[in-house]
């Protein structure tokens, strides 16, 4: 199974493999703090991608079209997450506040449509 969590709130032993997917590490939390297995920058939105979808709602559809455009280009880092969760649970962690709109979220739809 493939969870999505914030970085701000706290691990749970339920949340199996944890793996940061943000490209910029999340403000005001501590690396020991977050308890991951990876930080795969590589996998999260250019920045031109993350600044201009801004998570706005009415930018979802395009950014998730563009994402996944951005992510067929990282089949390593699709390959460690997909391997992990094809054993046990992971963990996708973001630092956005917005819970319905980041790329967690699109990524997780992502990663579920290949397993």
């Amino acid at each position: 199974m493939i969870k999505i969590k914030r970085a701000y709130d706290p691990p749970d032993p339920n949340d199996g493999l944890r793996f940061l997917v943000d490209r910029l590490w999340p403000r005001g939390v501590k690396k020991e703090d977050l308890n991951i297995e990876a930080w795969i920058k590589e996998i999260s939105p250019s920045n031109d991608l993350r600044k201009e979808f801004s998570h706005e709602p009415e930018h979802w559809g395009e950014f998730k079209r563009r994402y996944e455009d951005e992510l067929a280009k990282h089949n390593e880092a699709l390959e460690t997450l997909l391997e992990a969760a094809r054993k046990q649970d992971i963990t996708l962690v973001y630092a956005a506040k917005n819970t319905q709109y980041n790329n967690a979220v699109a990524l997780k739809e992502f990663l579920e449509a290949r397993l």
